[in-house]
């Protein structure tokens, strides 16, 4: 005992103090994007031919986060003119056309549902459902519950059975094999309930759009109602989304 009270006056506290405080992430990641709409059309064609996820609208000048995988070879091969990504992580949405952006997001607790913050505000509990996922995003969210994030102090744990759940959490393009177990998750969760999709592969296919072997929409299935882009979302992201729409 004596030894753990040492090592904790040594170290101190670890958790961070987001969001009461504002919190600075690596100078590699990849964000919101910022996208010049004065930018020449030949380095638009560009960066369109090359997003191997057809995120990118030419004539509106958009990317679609519900399908971009933050791989970076928009700015990189337009050196910027077109693209650059931020490190803002205040990604999530909560709508899919709210994804589709020019450079700028609505505020997520605007268009958050009351009710559900009433419900569910000072406790939330969700089942996490892989549907096929490369365990990228499974990783990411499962970081939350390290000391650092210490995501249950804001009273949002991630439980065992969907019967003791408010909701889920669904990573993964939606594989045919893995339909009918989501489905099952989701009936066994006692209403009323919540529907996050998180990583580019839920909410659009991702890498995988296009294929027979998933559904690759997850909203086609289940009426979602928060969406958390990325490849996978960053912790900070998943952690503002949650405590902006349910906080």
């Amino acid at each position: 005992m004596l030894k753990i009270i040492k090592n904790k006056m040594e170290q101190g506290c670890k958790t961070s103090k987001y969001p009461a405080e504002p919190i600075s992430l690596y100078k590699r990641y990849r964000g919101l994007p910022v996208i010049n709409k004065e930018c020449r059309d030949e380095i638009i064609q560009l960066c369109v031919g090359i997003c191997p996820q057809d995120a990118i609208d030419p004539h509106n000048k958009t990317i679609d986060l519900g399908k971009c995988t933050f791989c970076g070879q928009c700015e990189v091969e337009g050196e910027g003119e077109f693209v650059r990504f931020s490190q803002n992580f205040e990604l999530g949405t909560a709508s899919r056309d709210a994804l589709v952006t020019d450079g700028v997001l609505p505020e997520l607790a605007e268009h958050s549902k009351q009710h559900f913050k009433k419900l569910f505000g000072r406790s939330l509990q969700l089942r996490q459902v892989s549907a096929a996922g490369c365990n990228s995003c499974e990783a990411d969210t499962n970081v939350l519950g390290t000391p650092f994030f210490d995501l249950s102090r804001f009273g949002i744990d991630f439980v065992a059975s969907p019967r003791h759940a408010d909701g889920i959490h669904v990573t993964g393009p939606v594989s045919r094999n893995m339909t009918k177990a989501l489905l099952d998750t989701y009936e066994a969760v006692p209403a009323p309930k919540v529907v996050i999709a998180s990583g580019c592969c839920s909410i659009s296919g991702g890498p995988f759009y296009g294929s027979d072997e998933i559904v690759g929409d997850l909203n086609s299935l289940l009426p979602v109602d928060l969406y958390i882009p990325g490849c996978p979302p960053h912790p900070m992201t998943t952690l503002h989304a949650l405590l902006k729409y349910f906080k």
